[in-house]
């Protein structure tokens, strides 16, 4: 088995815009959460990372046309850009990494996936195509463009199909409601439209004539004149499809790794695992098989989100495992649920041998086993076997016995779900292992949870130590000191000499199970 280093990481969190202050601020015990700004006044707080794409333009101008920063920020949902900076913040962790990911060819490859994908996008596009269909359905829905429902409102007892509800008499929402469906009826019954389409069809008919590159450039201008032409006879607005920007494609789930690949100039496979809370995990996972079989020598690995958006805080409330109290949810504690963050964690891992044998210094700790296991269960509850599943694979994989680990770190969500992952925790390990929880900290952060979690793990072994939570220990909750009593609370504590593990189960029943030890440089 080829021994695995961590070469270079980047992170970005709430309060963290890089991993130095990342370290700075895991040394105290305060929360990083703050109010939520969406949905107008309301009681939930998030993790909102610190971030400024701008700061990473010199980076990018120095490599690329002055064009390539401001497509960029155009193009490129915040997902994607916070991949970008954790990646330019991972190559100063050692000179010359940049270089040798070039010169490794296929041998260096890039797994970066992200749990929520670009729901900002998404949410910009969906609200622009919604507009545009509205207008577009009122619009064609008129009498004068529209003679079946001239006929209609001239007599209806005579029109020989079904209507539906006139928003005629009608207030409020449900006047808005029932007016939408009329429209979109009407619209498809519209003489008019039909006309417009014809004409249209007729236009975006025309084909390339004469030389490719000449006969290009005369079609597009003679569309662009005739689509003018067209839109002006009749007044139309936007047609809905126009509303639809390409941004949509440009930041699907593997935009992250890709534009990691194209901006890093990596020439290896790269693609987005996607595997909820368990993400980093599940990448990290892959890249040490990966190097394993001497398919890569570094592989790039990480989890991006965007930042809180109102659909992630409505959806994890309504899922009824979000807290929304004004008030920090710690894990292990009340078990008032949890709080939505965003952000990134990058990692750049390498064969130990080849990458020390070019001066490149590892960090932190050395990953020596992942575990992964589904629950198939259960949506969102964790199952006791799954788990376990997971955990179990990972020591035999290092080689290692439950007593052989000194410290755990929970995926605790602060719900009633850590009851049952602690008393799962008890059933393979002894009562003097040291617990770790951390999303009262930072909050959830779905896919780049994981990498905070074992970066802030990694980063105080460095150091030696266990950094401090926001849990006090009169507010663990009674039933699970009654399981397991010895926690990190909001003091570090001296890290133990042995191993370290990790815990992720995300969305779905995807569990992962990391086990590290510290490093001992050769």
């Amino acid at each position: 088995m080829r021994k695995v280093g961590i070469f270079g990481w980047g992170i970005i969190a709430p309060r963290s815009a890089d991993v130095n202050e990342f370290a700075d601020n895991l040394a105290g015990s305060e929360s990083w959460l703050s109010a939520f700004d969406g949905f107008g006044p309301n009681n939930f707080l998030v993790g909102d990372p610190k971030f400024d794409f701008a700061a990473y333009k010199p980076w990018v101008d120095e490599r690329f046309p002055p064009n390539r920063f401001p497509q960029l920020v155009d193009k490129m949902d915040p997902t994607t850009q916070l991949a970008v900076g954790s990646y330019i913040q991972a190559l100063r962790q050692n000179p010359g990494l940049e270089q040798e990911l070039q010169a490794l060819g296929t041998e260096a490859h890039v797994y970066i996936g992200t749990g929520l994908g670009a729901l900002p996008t998404i949410y910009d596009v969906s609200i622009a195509h919604h507009r545009a269909q509205r207008r577009w359905n009122r619009f064609w829905a008129q009498p004068e463009r529209n003679r079946a429902l001239a006929d209609h409102l001239a007599d209806p007892a005579a029109t020989p199909f079904e209507v539906p509800a006139s928003p005629e008499g009608l207030a409020g929402e449900e006047r808005e409601l029932t007016a939408e469906q009329w429209d979109a009826f009407w619209m498809t019954c519209s003489d008019g439209l039909a006309e417009f389409l014809d004409e249209l069809r007729e236009i975006e008919a025309l084909r390339v004539e004469g030389d490719v590159e000449s006969g290009k450039i005369r079609l597009i201008k003679t569309k662009r004149r005739r689509l003018a032409r067209l839109k002006a006879h009749w007044g139309a607005p936007q047609p809905p499809w126009e509303a639809v920007s390409p941004n949509l494609l440009w930041n699907i789930h593997n935009s992250p790794a890709a534009q990691v690949s194209m901006l890093g100039q990596i020439k290896g496979l790269a693609f987005a695992p996607v595997a909820a809370c368990s993400t980093f995990g599940v990448c990290l996972k892959l890249a040490i098989d990966t190097i394993a079989r001497g398919e890569a020598k570094a592989v790039v690995v990480g989890a991006t989100d965007p930042p809180p958006h109102m659909l992630t805080v409505g959806g994890f409330y309504n899922a009824r495992v979000s807290s929304a109290d004004a008030s920090v949810s710690k894990p292990l504690s009340e078990l008032r649920g949890t709080h939505v963050a965003g952000g990134a964690a990058l990692w750049i891992v390498g064969d130990w041998e080849h990458m020390t044998a070019r001066g490149f210094e590892p960090l932190g700790m050395e990953p020596v086993s992942v575990g992964v296991s589904a629950d198939a269960d259960h949506i969102i509850t964790p199952s006791k076997e799954g788990p376990r599943t997971a955990v179990t694979q990972a020591l035999e994989g290092a080689g290692i016995g439950p007593d052989d680990v000194g410290t755990w770190d929970l995926h605790a969500t602060a719900t009633p779900g850590d009851y049952l992952e602690v008393e799962g925790m008890r059933d393979v390990f002894p009562d003097s292992v040291l617990v770790s929880a951390r999303k009262g900290t930072f909050g959830h952060g779905m896919s780049a949870c994981g990498g905070w979690e074992l970066t802030a793990q990694y980063l105080g072994y460095a150091r030696g130590e266990l950094y401090p939570t926001p849990l006090v220990e009169s507010e663990l909750n009674e039933e699970i000191a009654e399981v397991h009593r010895c926690f990190v609370f909001d003091r570090s504590v001296a890290a133990p000499s042995n191993y370290a593990g990790k815990l992720s189960m995300g969305i779905g029943g995807i569990n992962a199970c990391v086990v590290s030890r510290p490093l001992v440089k050769e």
